[in-house]
């Protein structure tokens, strides 16, 4: 994929350029997403409302890193309803579900139905930790350790300083482990703190 030449196209008019762009972006986008806004109806919004945004302001965007213009309009687009939310909340959460494919890693056809409730058990507690952390800890904790992007990347998205980057990296992944240590049963071996003194 040329991305060069389809953002230019796309620039001129082309929407099937676009939409090549989109179809090529679509998952990662929702992958940050889903991570930001915890729920897959709020994330398929989220996603459309920043492909949108991204093609409307596509003539403003200068060349550099695509891939980060494009996230930070993604993240931005989630602040906007984690705004919205706050004046108007929700009563309820939907479910993680196992097609979500950020954990694809943690399926294994071979487990035990113990052994698979425990992943899916372990799931829904990093996800409870993860909604509970505030929304820009939640955002950075996402793109580094969920994505896993770098630090100079995060700080390009979300248009921060390294050093911010790097402070909210390290609150959110003390708030993630105090918080996940109320399961540390679910946790592997080598992520449990030893309590024993």
């Amino acid at each position: 994929m040329d991305e060069t030449a389809l953002i230019q196209q796309a620039k001129e008019g082309d929407v099937n350029a676009y939409n090549r762009l989109v179809l090529h972006y679509q998952q990662l986008v929702y992958n940050v997403t889903y991570r930001i806004m915890g729920e897959p109806q709020s994330a398929e919004d989220a996603t459309q409302e920043a492909f949108i945004s991204a093609y409307k302001s596509l003539n403003k965007f200068r060349g550099g890193n695509f891939k980060a213009w494009l996230l930070r309009i993604a993240t931005n687009a989630c602040y906007d309803e984690l705004r919205r939310r706050k004046r108007r909340p929700q009563s309820s959460l939907d479910e993680l579900t196992e097609e979500n494919e950020s954990f694809a890693f943690m399926r294994d056809p071979a487990e035990g139905p113990e052994a698979h409730q425990q992943k899916m058990d372990l799931t829904r507690a990093i996800e409870d930790c993860l909604q509970g952390l505030p929304e820009d800890q939640r955002v950075t904790a996402v793109l580094c350790d969920v994505e896993g992007y770098d630090y100079n990347e995060i700080a390009a998205i979300t248009s921060v300083s390294l050093g911010t980057v790097k402070s909210r990296v390290s609150r959110a992944r003390a708030k993630l482990r105090d918080c996940l240590q109320g399961v540390q049963e679910l946790l592997p071996a080598s992520y449990r703190l030893d309590t024993v003194g």
